[in-house]
């Protein structure tokens, strides 16, 4: 008798044990950053093939993260217009590419900045122009997030510097 009552301590004990020691791990959210020039939180692809290089990151409930850049899938949509008021080129391997490996790069010429219009001087002294230096703002970005397990990163902005601006009196395009 007393032999069963031990034994049935002892399986108690590791019943209890083995179902509530630890706490299982799960994937609590995707996080994606760059490495690009930033202006106000957004990146930009500047000058000829200019790359940014994307990496997404899950973050697991215990506090663990893991680079899953490689494991990704891309989703990218064009907002906004160009320099010129047209449409973005639609995003693909001709345009604003993502390698497997997360690297962005710029192909097609394109402005997705503009100089702000400012007004100098005073009275009939007064002049109206882009900002020299140049003060950029966005007319358009390649929205970009990162899905990994089914949970999906917060958006990024990325523009895109590749041509010359038609507004800049300094040439170029966007932050550098």
């Amino acid at each position: 008798m007393k032999r069963i009552s031990v034994l049935t301590l002892l399986l108690a004990a590791i019943a209890l044990l083995t179902t509530s020691c630890g706490t299982s791990d799960y994937l609590q959210s995707v996080t994606l950053t760059s490495n690009g020039a930033t202006a106000g939180g957004f990146f930009n692809l500047a000058g000829v093939d200019g790359t940014i290089q994307l990496v997404a990151t899950a973050n697991y409930h215990s506090g663990k993260s893991v680079v899953v850049t490689n494991s990704v899938t891309w989703t990218v949509v064009p907002t906004g217009l160009d320099d010129n008021g047209a449409a973005l080129p639609a995003y693909g391997p001709n345009t604003v590419p993502i390698s497997p490996t997360g690297l962005m790069t710029g192909i097609v010429p394109i402005c997705t900045w503009t100089d702000i219009i400012v007004t100098t001087g005073t009275g009939s002294s007064a002049v109206t122009g882009p900002a020299n230096p140049p003060i950029w703002a966005y007319t358009g970005y390649y929205q970009v997030s990162a899905t990994y397990r089914n949970l999906t990163s917060q958006p990024i902005g990325v523009g895109v510097g590749v041509a010359t601006s038609n507004d800049s009196p300094t040439g170029g395009c966007g932050p550098t």
